[in-house]
């Protein structure tokens, strides 16, 4: 009897050690307005992306990092900036930043893979968050 709840106790702990890992997230991706190309990759011990390609640059819009509220980072080229950082597997999901260079703020972020083969990118503020859609790029 003792072999056999030995045996069942051992069988649950296994089941229960089970991870999921979320789907990989690397990749060049088009946001959702479809204003710029973000590689995906890793960074580090961590997953991160940067801006690859200005799609669509409003008229007159700035080239570099003006609404830092860092005034060393302000010079600093959109092309080439990180704006998704330190993105940690979740299980279901990726956690980490996003940083919005069009008003200079960085918020808590989770990003997952959509059925479709879109990328779920949400940014949140305590707990009111809004999600973007984006779609690989060519």
């Amino acid at each position: 009897m003792t072999i056999i709840r030995a045996a069942a106790a051992l069988i649950a702990l296994s089941l229960a050690g089970t991870a999921h890992a979320a789907q990989p997230i690397a990749g060049r991706w088009l946001t959702e307005d479809g204003s710029a190309i973000v590689q995906v990759g890793p960074c580090g011990g961590a997953t991160c992306g940067r801006i690859a390609t200005v799609v669509k640059a409003k008229p007159n819009a700035p080239t570099t990092d003006v609404n830092n509220p860092n005034a060393a980072l302000r010079n600093r080229p959109i092309v080439g900036m990180p704006i998704l950082s330190d993105f940690k597997d979740a299980g279901n999901d990726w956690r980490g930043r996003i940083y919005d260079p069009r008003n200079g703020k960085s918020y808590k972020s989770i990003v997952s893979r959509g059925e479709d083969g879109t990328l779920r990118v949400k940014g949140c503020i305590s707990f009111l968050c809004q999600t973007q859609v984006w779609r690989p790029a060519r």
